[in-house]
């Protein structure tokens, strides 16, 4: 085993070698520009971004004129909200999202409230969840959309996403669907799910870095959106710019690999996840677990550890590559607001460690993992006054304490 460990593979993952060389080619021998049609550089190109298409297109159920190719999944999620509400804001000017969506959905929406669109932020339950009967309720006849992630970047917690799908279908309403995290980790079928518009990235998937996915649905009903960026028209006309041919090809790649391989690798990371929570959890007090016990992504572990600060927590194991809270959201010191959503209160929140477990992961580096958080923890508490406080019975909420 090889020190450091790598256990945040919700924030990014490691490219696999099998996606790394299949866009080699495309750096050094087909190196063409995409939209070339008069000579074989860009004819080789086009049928390498035609292949990806195909094969992306194929795992999520849809068509491969239905992919859209973005820089990642931060901007396909402003394609899909800019767009739609610019597009059908003679319709209406309501959008239904939640308060635990990725700051990519919550900013953006914040975004349009400031032109005028108004937003309807619904609560989570205790276990992350979004409630569909609060969706149905929250539509009025200017909802235009609806954006709910299919499962939880910090805790993992996978939404009813399918019955949704089927409230928005029958309001007519547009159904957007954040699935950067479950798209390639469990089974996302766009029309299972009644989902109109999907984002998704590739470096969430062993894929590159700077390259997503739109998904937008072409009939039943036909979706149509304005573009955010102007230029020569590509991708028929929503997202213009010349194609990043290898990263697209490793896309492609990337979630092809992901699909031939999901179930054995859904069941060899779920055990090494579950014995990492047992592993932490039956040794030790005072550690609660975010998000739904059941439903949620494989790799996924969020664990609070009472009377430890996480930064803190961090430190003391920099062997280990974890988080606090989303990486997207790390640069400031506020509680996680996901955990906040939840009803977890601040001290708790500041002592959530999140696990991302991943292709690469063994058993070995679970292992030690769990020793070295054991060991963390313990040391940290040792040193707590708090901690020695509550181990004596004393109630820290009805302390008094006294102003410097």
């Amino acid at each position: 085993m090889k020190l450091p460990i790598y256990m945040d593979n919700n924030s990014t993952t490691r490219c696999d070698p099998r996606v790394v060389e299949a866009m080699v080619p495309f750096f050094t021998e087909k190196y063409g520009n995409a939209a070339s049609r008069n000579h074989s550089f860009g004819w080789d190109a086009e049928e390498g971004v035609d292949h990806a298409r195909k094969q992306i297109a194929k795992v999520i159920n849809s068509d491969s004129k239905e992919i859209v190719f973005t820089s990642g999944a931060t901007e396909s999620n402003n394609l899909a909200l800019k767009g739609v509400a610019e597009m059908y804001k003679e319709k209406g000017d309501h959008i239904i999202t939640s308060s635990t969506e990725h700051r990519a959905v919550i900013d953006t929406a914040k975004a349009l409230e400031k032109k005028g669109f108004k937003v309807t932020y619904l609560p989570v339950d205790k276990a992350g969840m979004i409630n569909p009967e609060d969706v149905r309720n929250a539509i009025t006849d200017k909802t235009i959309l609806i954006s709910i992630m299919f499962a939880n970047n910090e805790i993992g917690t996978i939404h009813p996403v399918k019955e949704i799908g089927k409230i928005a279908k029958e309001k007519g309403v547009l159904f957007h669907c954040d699935a950067t995290q479950a798209v390639g980790k469990i089974p996302v079928d766009v029309q299972e799910t009644g989902i109109d518009l999907m984002s998704f990235t590739g470096h969430k998937i062993y894929g590159p870095k700077g390259i997503g996915a739109l998904y937008v649905r072409r009939k039943a009903p036909r979706v149509r959106i304005v573009p955010l960026i102007d230029g020569g028209g590509h991708e028929r006309g929503m997202r213009s710019g010349t194609l990043p041919v290898p990263l697209i090809v490793g896309f492609g790649r990337a979630i092809e690999l992901c699909s031939q391989e999901m179930e054995e690798e859904t069941i060899r990371i779920k055990a090494l996840r579950d014995r990492l929570q047992d592993g932490i959890m039956s040794a030790m007090e005072e550690v609660y677990l975010n998000g739904h016990p059941t439903e949620r992504l494989p790799g996924n572990l969020n664990i609070s550890f009472a009377y430890v600060e996480g930064e803190a927590l961090l430190m003391g194991v920099k062997e280990i590559a974890l988080s606090s809270g989303s990486a997207c959201t790390s640069a400031t010191l506020e509680p996680s607001y996901v955990l906040r959503a939840l009803g977890v209160g601040s001290d708790l929140a500041h002592s959530s460690i999140r696990f991302g477990l991943g292709r690469f992961t063994t058993a070995e580096e679970v292992e030690y993992t769990i020793d070295r958080m054991l060991k963390a923890v313990n040391h940290l508490r040792e040193m707590s006054p708090l901690y020695e406080m509550a181990k004596e019975g004393i109630d820290l909420k009805s302390v008094q304490w006294a102003a410097h």
